[in-house]
């Protein structure tokens, strides 16, 4: 680490020595506090021990790939990850999305497109948390007669489902975030692009369809019965709820509640 920089940690998860300095300094000239790690093995202890602001992770990796790392990294935290990659074969990238990771960059690339990633992450999480409320980041409730059983806090990266947490990806979050907001409004793959990725890069509707089946599992784990996000072929998405949705969702599922708190009441 370098602790003398104020800036957020960045983890470089890269086995090239050179690849991994360049990266380095190109961070440091940012403000950013940096650390490196070549064997895939160490990477989850480290973030387990240092909680970095982002990590960039090279998928092929000494001792462990970086698939199965994101996979265990998404398993007990939402921080930002940022896949590097020579596997160029669009497989490769949207299973590293369907496992959690928020963006992708693939070799040979400019390390300056990597600040600028890192960059943009990094500003959208913050702005969501300083806004807190808002079409991208709306704390939709019971409590403010919102999109009752869903609560979602932006500003500490919360949300919530019969009030079970949701351990969700800042993209996951900020799409949950927009559909829950406008439930019944259809979007279209192109709208919510732009809306989850609105600063850069070349990015396809499969990229869109990889976040929704991934927040679609994380719901139905929560309410195995229900679809809240219905597919319009050829057009986009629809957030659904039902009046049964909104009627004392705690109560309905409280089988499924055990241990944890209910959601704030009126």
């Amino acid at each position: 680490m370098n602790p003398d920089r104020p800036g957020p940690s960045i983890l470089i998860v890269e086995d090239e020595p050179k690849l991994s300095a360049l990266l380095a300094d190109y961070l440091h000239a940012d403000g950013y506090a940096t650390a490196i790690v070549a064997d895939g093995r160490e990477v989850v202890p480290h973030v387990r021990a240092h909680a970095p602001s982002l990590v960039l992770l090279d998928l092929m990796l000494p001792g462990r790939g970086g698939l199965d790392i994101c996979r265990e990294l998404r398993g007990f935290s939402t921080i930002p990850v940022i896949i590097l990659t020579a596997r160029v074969d669009e497989i490769d990238r949207l299973l590293g999305l369907e496992l959690g990771a928020d963006d992708y960059v693939c070799k040979p690339f400019s390390p300056r497109e990597v600040v600028a990633r890192v960059k943009a992450i990094l500003r959208r999480i913050e702005q969501a948390e300083r806004k807190g409320k808002g079409e991208a980041g709306h704390e939709a409730s019971a409590a403010d007669g919102g999109a009752a059983p869903f609560e979602i806090d932006p500003e500490h990266h919360v949300a919530r489902l019969d009030g079970r947490n949701l351990h969700l990806t800042p993209v996951e979050l900020r799409l949950l975030a927009l559909l829950v907001a406008n439930p019944g409004r259809i979007y279209s793959r192109d709208f919510l692009l732009r809306r989850l990725y609105d600063d850069h890069r070349v990015v396809t509707d499969r990229t869109v369809d990889s976040h929704v089946k991934n927040l679609r599992r994380k719901l139905q784990a929560v309410r195995p019965e229900r679809d809240f996000i219905r597919s319009i072929y050829g057009v986009g998405y629809q957030f659904e709820l039902d009046a049964e949705d909104a009627d004392n969702p705690a109560d309905k599922h409280a089988d499924k509640n055990v241990g944890s708190p209910p959601p704030p009441r009126r």
